[in-house]
């Protein structure tokens, strides 16, 4: 009699576990930790340490109380299409290097040194700025696409090698992209870069504009001159890469509205300045603000001059097609 009661016993818990099962999935309930938030690159989002202790406590006793399956789901924090305007810091650089003749200013302000350099960027990853390029932010204005949270553009003028040799290395490092400014009449020569440290650059990730053919003042020259140092640049770049370039940068930020016209009617789709400014729209694609980073300045001013964050919201993540796409990856 007692074994008897003891399997009535047994056979009604086990009826009133199923009928809290049936009932825990009708109602939906999800009994399955919360995996970290992503960003675009698949880094884990800092979490408080009191989060960090209390999630797995809680999380552990939902699975022993339901035995539900997991169904994990993952956010990231996105800039969303939508705005007419958008502050996105464009950094401008040139030489990554040590000033080799110390009384020429204009060359030390020029003059990142590699020991700054990377700890700007190492500054920006750890602040959780993430790189895009032009093309970025192009489809965001565009409504095409989202921006990562705390968006920032890295820009290198005139192809120097030292980009190849000394930038690169530290961006690729912290998976970081950037654009760098061709003239591609200075390809292969000294101090330059060469065509296939371009194309490999290019396949990295790298996105590859035109700066003109001899780095002429545009505003001085004839219709035949503008035509020649904006339209062939662009078509180097193109025959070299085998893909459009879209982007291009004035020579010494010098420009009017013949110049704007020629860089348009050529079909580029942007062209960066080096007036000072973080707000870009599709209005004054032609004539884009960048931050100029000069030698020597110290990492707080580096800081300052990066300008107001938007604000984020989470978001389902994109498509693997149209996330973004880290150096070397």
């Amino acid at each position: 009699m007692e074994g008897a009661s003891l399997t009535g016993r047994a056979g009604a818990c086990a009826l009133i576990v199923a009928a809290v099962l049936s009932l825990a999935q009708a109602l939906g309930v999800q009994a399955s930790p919360r995996p970290p938030r992503l960003d675009t690159l698949g880094a884990p989002a800092r979490t408080t340490a009191a989060s960090r202790e209390d999630e797995p406590r809680r999380h552990a006793f939902a699975l022993r109380s339901l035995a539900l399956p997991a169904q994990p789901s993952v956010a990231i924090e996105a800039i969303l299409p939508g705005k007419a305007a958008i502050s996105v810091p464009i950094l401008m650089y040139h030489y990554i290097r040590v000033n080799p003749i110390p009384r020429d200013r204009i060359g030390f302000g020029l003059s990142v040194t590699p020991t700054d350099f990377e700890a700007q960027v190492g500054w920006l990853a750890a602040n959780g700025y993430h790189a895009i390029d032009l093309r970025d932010l192009d489809s965001y204005l565009n409504g095409a696409r989202s921006l990562p949270s705390r968006p920032v553009v890295l820009t290198f003028d005139d192809g120097y090698e030292d980009f190849y040799t000394t930038a690169y290395p530290v961006l690729r490092a912290h998976r970081y992209t950037a654009v760098s400014y061709v003239v591609t009449g200075f390809v292969g020569a000294p101090r330059y870069m060469t065509a296939a440290q371009l194309v490999e650059l290019d396949a990295a990730g790298i996105e590859i504009g035109a700066h003109t053919v001899t780095h002429a003042d545009l505003t001085r020259l004839d219709g035949a001159g503008m035509r020649h140092e904006i339209e062939d640049s662009k078509a180097m770049l193109e025959g070299l890469l085998r893909h459009p370039v879209l982007d291009f940068c004035y020579p010494s930020g010098k420009l009017d509205g013949a110049v704007v016209q020629q860089v348009e009617a050529a079909g580029f789709r942007s062209a960066t300045t080096t007036a000072a400014g973080t707000l870009h729209s599709l209005g004054d694609r032609f004539s884009w603000t960048r931050v100029r980073v000069e030698g020597g300045e110290s990492l707080a001013t580096f800081a300052e001059r990066l300008g107001p964050q938007e604000a984020t919201v989470l978001v389902a993540p994109a498509p693997p097609s149209t996330l973004f796409t880290p150096v070397g990856q």
